[in-house]
């Protein structure tokens, strides 16, 4: 019986193993003729293969520098960076209905905590930017909230957690640079 049960797991292995290698790609499956076969489902035009997907908390390569403040307008994200250009921090904001034009801006004032333009309590407002006569900076709301403004409004707010300002605070103070990309 035994030698029964061994005859007919060798045979289970064998077809197994000759499924495995008429599914594998020409590129692992070994082939005794010199000429690749051809698959059923090969297509007729070389595969191309896909674009590397592009690191999302990766620094813009556009932004410069040195130590500086990145914002990038249309992915929504804040990066505090390093002198040697290494990511300290990067964290996703609520952009404010008035943007600051992408270029190099720098940090013009600070506030610890006052009333925002939209009348919502905020902390640590980091100034770097005008747009007309709206003052465009970080800030947090002192209760946490990162809704999104009345698009209405002509405020500059680029609203961020707590956590998040408290570290933006620490690292812009007045004369940071802060980088503005698309």
């Amino acid at each position: 019986m035994v030698a029964g049960l061994t005859a007919a797991a060798v045979v289970v292995v064998a077809v197994l193993a000759y499924q495995a290698s008429a599914n594998a790609p020409d590129s692992v499956a070994s082939s005794s003729s010199a000429t690749p076969k051809a698959s059923a489902s090969a297509s007729a035009q070389p595969s191309t293969k896909p674009k590397p997907t592009k690191d999302p908390l990766a620094v813009p390569a556009d932004s410069g520098a040195g130590e500086r403040v990145v914002y990038a307008l249309q992915d929504r994200r804040v990066w505090l960076v390093d002198g040697n250009d290494k990511a300290l921090r990067t964290f996703t904001v609520m952009p404010s209905p008035v943007s600051p034009p992408p270029g190099v801006h720098q940090v013009t004032s600070r506030s610890g905590t006052v009333q925002g333009s939209d009348g919502v309590p905020i902390e640590h407002v980091v100034r770097f930017a005008n747009v007309g006569e709206v003052a465009v900076g970080f800030s947090a709301a002192q209760d946490g909230s990162m809704e999104a403004p009345d698009p209405e409004s002509k405020t500059g707010g680029v609203r961020m957690k707590r956590a998040d300002g408290n570290a933006m605070w620490t690292f812009a103070t007045v004369g940071a640079k802060v980088v503005v990309v698309p």
